[in-house]
């Protein structure tokens, strides 16, 4: 299990770095969403092992990330995130690998998927960014990552029935949504330069400046 879950995550890392996405940080616009992640990221990751909580829920923020930097600079950001977490809390690096891969490498591409989907079969405007994209969106591919764990094996925890723990993951979802869908309205208002997936020209269709 640990060698596929590596090899899943070793190949997604080589696929994002083969786009060399540093390039996306010339600007300096993505500078302090990439240090936001880093820094707040790993200690929502390591919430269960600092609590000793029964059931490891936690945020995972993937989805918020991947629209703030991108994909191909999204994966390695949470592939060190995931490292970070190891050094913040009692983890073990096959436990890192895991987190790497269900609470950042599936659901940022989930998410990049459904993004591409939704810019090809509904309208390009501000209301399917924010709304479609960045919270239902969300909320549709962490659950559909969570389902994909349990179905793989993984448990909430040792006396958590798969009824009870589904819907466990159902709520905690809407978790992420809220707060992805929240970070990104108040991007697009005040700093649409710390998304790297929006663009005015695209979704509220201004047309491109004359040189």
């Amino acid at each position: 299990m640990l060698t596929s879950q590596l090899i899943a995550v070793l190949t997604a890392l080589l696929i994002a770095l083969a786009f060399r996405p540093w390039r996306l940080l010339a600007h300096g616009g993505l500078i302090s969403p990439l240090l936001a992640a880093l820094v707040i990221t790993p200690w929502l990751w390591a919430l269960p092992w600092l609590h000793q909580m029964p059931l490891h829920l936690q945020l995972s923020g993937a989805c918020l990330i991947t629209l703030s930097l991108g994909w191909p600079l999204a994966v390695p950001v949470l592939c060190a995130v995931a490292m970070l977490a190891g050094w913040i809390a009692p983890i073990t690096w096959e436990q890192q690998v895991d987190m790497a891969l269900w609470l950042g490498v599936v659901p940022a591409t989930l998410i990049f998927g459904l993004g591409m989907a939704l810019r090809h079969c509904l309208p390009k405007n501000l209301f399917v960014y924010i709304l479609g994209r960045a919270f239902l969106g969300t909320v549709l591919c962490m659950f559909l990552t969570g389902a994909l764990s349990q179905w793989t094996g993984h448990a909430l925890g040792a006396h958590v029935e798969p009824e009870l723990a589904m819907v466990a993951r159902w709520l905690l979802a809407w978790g992420d949504g809220i707060l992805t869908g929240m970070v990104a309205a108040i991007g697009v208002a005040f700093r649409p330069q710390w998304l790297a997936t929006w663009s005015d020209q695209l979704y509220l269709q201004e047309p491109t400046p004359e040189k």
